[in-house]
């Protein structure tokens, strides 16, 4: 009954927002006399505001047309590569571009968002790299028939998506996949896979959440295993193609981001409100697109988010040395040849500082030259991948680390002009969204 009684809020909200949103350009309508009024730009305002935070969001598009390499406008075409039930292997083919770029493999986090959270990223990382992003699905439109999918699984698909690339490919995960992405690369270097990564970039990934817990550990820990069975689960409506099927549904993920900065949120809206009045459209056009995105979640397999819950959070499977892949342990020491670079936000707090450094400290058969540890200084978890600083800071130390691996010298071309807006200033340090 919780997924109902969501669907149907959210019906009611949708049709709210739609009058609102009538009314909001009536309000500015310059044939309304009120137009002209501070009270009419004000009730105006306001219901633009709230037409925007009720109304229904579906999955983004990436919209990144074109990328600038050396000086040139490039067009950028997307090519999907690899379909599974719960996930493609999408490719950023660019025409024209220099022949032998790093090809990249982006791995989206599977945690309520669309891979489109990484639209910056993936901007920034175009004009000097071959990039690919692994592209989930919402799970309530995957049918009962395609299966289930859990921890195992996605190893799989990145083993597969891997292999898929070819061997010297670069793996950067952001966030939750930086336990799988560890736990890949670990699975293909014991089989001495030839497609296994070049190097791996974990970026604010909870390898070990034991190191500096956060609010988001303390709630996965504070509650035995079967509250969340229990209390998180839900079922998929009779009018979704995955019917029936066992999901944490992504609006539960939304809420849960939304109530740890919840005063942060009021003053975005508030300042968007106050854009409005003011008539600053980009400015309050800057903050709706974070929005648009921030809002837009998908659900995830049942299986999946309880056995992240269980090993990632709650057992710490991973850094004890005892995580199982399909009835195979998991073994850090069989990195010795993929080069690995941590990074962390200084002010993150989802992945607290060191639980993403750990990845280093149990690989202890790779040596110390393949190993990297950069915190990313006044930094929170958002800011960590996509903003100012991830641009002309962060990426810059990611490039270097991959020209290194191949060993070559980094690129000093610049990077493509940002079209991707930022997060809002009130939200820099600690919007929740991966």
């Amino acid at each position: 009954m919780l997924y109902e009684a969501y669907e149907l809020q959210r019906g009611l909200l949708a049709g709210a927002s739609a009058w609102a949103g009538l009314g909001s350009e009536w309000m500015n309508n310059p044939a309304n006399p009120f137009a002209h009024t501070q009270i009419g730009t004000m009730m105006a305002s306001g219901l633009d505001v709230f037409a925007h935070a009720s109304a229904p969001h579906g999955k983004p598009h990436f919209d990144l047309p074109t990328t600038t390499i050396d000086g040139r406008d490039v067009p950028v075409v997307e090519v999907i590569e690899a379909r599974r039930p719960f996930g493609q292997l999408r490719h950023f083919t660019r025409p024209g571009a220099p022949a032998g770029q790093p090809k990249l493999l982006i791995v989206a986090p599977m945690s309520g968002h669309y891979a489109t959270l990484l639209r910056g990223t993936v901007e920034r990382m175009l004009p000097g790299h071959d990039v690919w992003i692994t592209d989930w699905r919402d799970a309530r439109q995957v049918s009962l028939e395609d299966g289930r999918f859990d921890l195992d699984d996605y190893i799989d698909y990145l083993v597969g998506f891997l292999e898929h690339i070819g061997p010297g490919a670069h793996v950067l995960a952001v966030c939750q996949p930086a336990v799988p992405a560890y736990a890949a690369a670990c699975v293909m270097s014991a089989d001495g896979n030839p497609a296994r990564p070049r190097s791996l970039t974990m970026m604010g990934g909870p390898i070990d959440t034991r190191e500096a817990p956060t609010t988001v550990n303390t709630v996965a820990t504070q509650r035995p295993f079967t509250w969340f069975e229990q209390n998180v689960i839900a079922t998929v409506p009779w009018f979704y193609p995955g019917a029936g099927r066992k999901v944490y549904p992504g609006f539960l993920q939304l809420t849960g981001f939304m109530a740890m900065n919840w005063g942060n949120h009021l003053v975005s809206h508030w300042q968007m409100f106050r854009h409005l009045v003011d008539g600053d459209q980009e400015s309050a056009e800057g903050t709706k697109a974070f929005y648009d995105e921030y809002r837009s979640v998908c659900d995830m397999t049942a299986e999946f988010y309880l056995q992240t819950i269980d090993i990632v959070f709650q057992r710490h499977l991973l850094p004890k040395g005892e995580m199982m892949h399909r009835g195979r342990k998991v073994d850090p020491a069989a990195l010795t040849d993929v080069a690995l670079l941590a990074i962390e936000g200084e002010r993150d707090d989802i992945s607290g500082l060191g639980q993403t450094k750990a990845a280093l400290t149990i690989a202890t058969n790779l040596p110390d030259r393949l190993k990297k540890y950069y915190m990313a200084p006044s930094v929170g978890h958002y800011g960590i991948f996509n903003g100012r600083r991830w641009r002309t800071e962060t990426a810059p130390i990611l490039e270097a680390w991959i020209a290194q691996a191949d060993g070559r010298k980094p690129a000093r071309s610049k990077p493509a002009p940002k079209t991707v807006p930022d997060v809002p200033p009130e939200q820099a340090d600690s919007a929740n969204v991966a």
